[in-house]
């Protein structure tokens, strides 16, 4: 698939700028990054831009995103045909919807899904050109050409569990999902909101292990302003975001004991209160939670609240590991290879048979996210038209060792795994020196299991 398009990403993280660059370069012609908006003019003047990522603040302690709202203006006086997609670390959907009525394209949240920004982009640029050529393109061609939605594979186990997913979805039960890393779990919840009543609105996400201590009723429940230092207008937390939609609280086992009560009073309630207020804000959401850990083991050990897990737990359901189902392994192989061999222009690859039979054989602890990444890399180091067995080496998680990466995601990793070993698993320093924030690393750290 040949490379188009010409993106300009606009933030004052270095860092940042570097990581969102090796992430594009596959996907679009040029890259240009600049990290002051004062330079935008200028370069757009000079430059066949067809995509901008602007930033929302540049500013040392301003997070209003009004700076964003400037540019975005700027933006469009000089190009009105112009496609701005906003990049922010404080997810306000209020500032998302004014920022759209004001022009932008879209609005990705900081830290960021490497697949939605890629489609956002995409979808950027498809509608930048679709805009010169006269033609009117919609959203609905994104929703198409992605791949979404839950993958129910062959297994009677996975049919089991599509059986009761549709029954359960269009009600408002509150749903536990349970299962090991890896299993997509976040996607059964996206299917879930998508097969509800509340499919038109939003579906908020909430990582529970990445939110601090200090911030957990800010993010959560949201602020008023002055309510403490760098509070400097009224932000509505998570819970105003999801309203008449839902929320998805993942990693959930991960929520410190003497937080948990704060957040059942919220679900009992059906009603929160912001940091800094008195005032109850009534909300109506639809509530799903996931983990990979047993709670019930957890309340025997008095580290999770007994009422509630009875509180999110209406409906509990368990993603099978990718080892139990094999004959979902293949299918989805044909999958991830169909992706990547279009990615990455090797469209005449296939599968041998002796290299299903050892995929099918491979346990998978990984499951289907080690699988995706699996097949992601034979396709990138491939050579001829066909994988073989010996395409795939499965080196134990023990023996494993940094080596010369072959995908962004290995080079992340690496980059990650040396700074930790470094600094002795110090992640202040460690976000120090990759240019991230905390809770960025923290992200990364559970995505590689490091």
């Amino acid at each position: 698939m040949a490379k188009k398009g010409t993106v300009l990403v606009v933030d004052d993280n270095k860092g940042i700028l570097t990581a969102v660059k090796m992430l594009l370069e596959t996907y679009f012609e040029k890259i240009i990054t600049l990290t002051s908006p004062n330079l935008i003019p200028n370069t757009l003047r000079n430059e066949d831009i067809d995509v901008v990522l602007l930033d929302m603040n540049f500013s040392a302690g301003i997070n209003t995103g009004n700076e964003g709202l400037f540019w975005l203006t700027e933006i469009k006086k000089t190009d009105a045909s112009m496609q701005v997609v906003l990049f922010t670390a404080y997810a306000d959907i209020d500032l998302a919807v004014r920022g759209i009525k004001e022009g932008a394209t879209d609005f990705i949240v900081k830290p960021w899904d490497n697949t939605k920004l890629i489609e956002t982009l995409q979808y950027a640029y498809e509608l930048k050109v679709a805009n010169k050529k006269g033609m009117k393109l919609t959203r609905e061609k994104q929703v198409v050409s992605k791949e979404s939605g839950m993958f129910w594979g062959e297994s009677n186990s996975m049919q089991q569990l599509r059986s009761l997913i549709e029954k359960v979805a269009k009600t408002d039960a509150n749903i536990l999902i349970t299962g090991e890393n890896g299993t997509g779990k976040e996607m059964l919840a996206r299917e879930i909101h998508l097969l509800s009543n509340r499919k038109k609105e939003m579906l908020i996400t909430v990582d529970m292990g990445a939110i601090t201590e200090t911030l957990f009723e800010s993010e959560l429940f949201g602020h008023v302003k002055g309510a403490f230092t760098d509070a400097r207008a009224d932000r509505p937390g998570k819970f105003e975001a999801a309203n008449n939609g839902t929320l998805f609280l993942d990693e959930i086992g991960n929520l410190p004991y003497h937080l948990q009560a704060k957040l059942l009073t919220a679900l009992q309630n059906r009603s929160i209160i912001r940091v800094g207020s008195n005032t109850p804000i009534p909300v109506n959401i639809r509530l799903i939670s996931a983990t990979n850990k047993n709670l019930q083991e957890m309340v025997q050990a008095d580290q999770f609240r007994e009422d509630l897990l009875y509180r999110i737990n209406t409906i509990h359901v368990e993603i099978p590991p990718l080892r139990e189902r094999t004959e979902d392994i293949i299918p989805l192989t044909e999958i991830f290879l169909s992706k990547y061999v279009n990615i990455y222009s090797k469209p005449s690859l296939k599968l041998s048979n002796n290299a299903k039979e050892k995929l099918k054989k491979h346990p998978w602890f990984g499951n289907i996210r080690e699988l995706q990444h699996t097949i992601e890399k034979a396709v990138i180091i491939s050579e001829g038209n066909t994988l073989e067995d010996t395409d795939f080496d499965f080196p134990q998680k023990k023996d494993a060792q940094v080596k010369e990466a072959t995908t962004l995601e290995e080079m992340e990793y690496n980059m990650i795994k040396s700074a930790m070993d470094k600094y002795g698993g110090n992640l202040s320093l460690v976000a120090n020196q990759l240019g991230i924030s905390r809770q960025t690393l923290y992200n990364k750290i559970k995505r590689y299991e490091l």
